[in-house]
């Protein structure tokens, strides 16, 4: 079955609004497990090494909320670019966080661009890399 481009841009939207409520909203980076390929790789601001494969990726955001509570995320100005027929993607889009840690609270603005695989009708996050806002 052949899918229209809007129909693969909203299935690809809702795999990453999921993945995202997993972490920011639910605290559960297990979840994580359903939206991340096995070879998954991700940068991260603050870290020059590469992180590399599903289990060393959810240990990087289950550190990042074991330190920080988050109060809310914010996403904007979604663009999903498809590729190879329907079986990739790239997303890119704005983000914004409250996080609290030892009862100070900070606002993070930023950008993150993930690159999605339709492996088995599912998607899968392949890599991730995101920053905070220029200065």
């Amino acid at each position: 079955m052949i899918l229209s481009e809007v129909t693969i841009k909203l299935e690809i939207l809702s795999t990453l609004k999921d993945l995202n409520e997993s972490w920011t909203i639910r605290s559960d980076v297990g979840e994580l497990e359903k939206y991340f390929h096995d070879n998954i790789v991700v940068f991260e601001p603050g870290r020059r090494e590469l992180r590399n494969g599903k289990k060393e990726c959810i240990e990087g955001w289950k550190s990042f909320i074991e330190k920080f509570r988050i109060n809310y995320w914010k996403e904007s100005d979604h663009l999903v670019q498809i590729y190879n027929e329907g079986r990739m993607a790239v997303v890119t889009y704005y983000w914004e966080i409250s996080t609290e840690d030892n009862g100070k609270n900070f606002i993070s603005k930023g950008r993150d661009m993930f690159v999605f695989v339709k492996e088995n009708e599912k998607w899968l996050a392949v890599a991730d890399q995101f920053s905070s806002d220029p200065l």
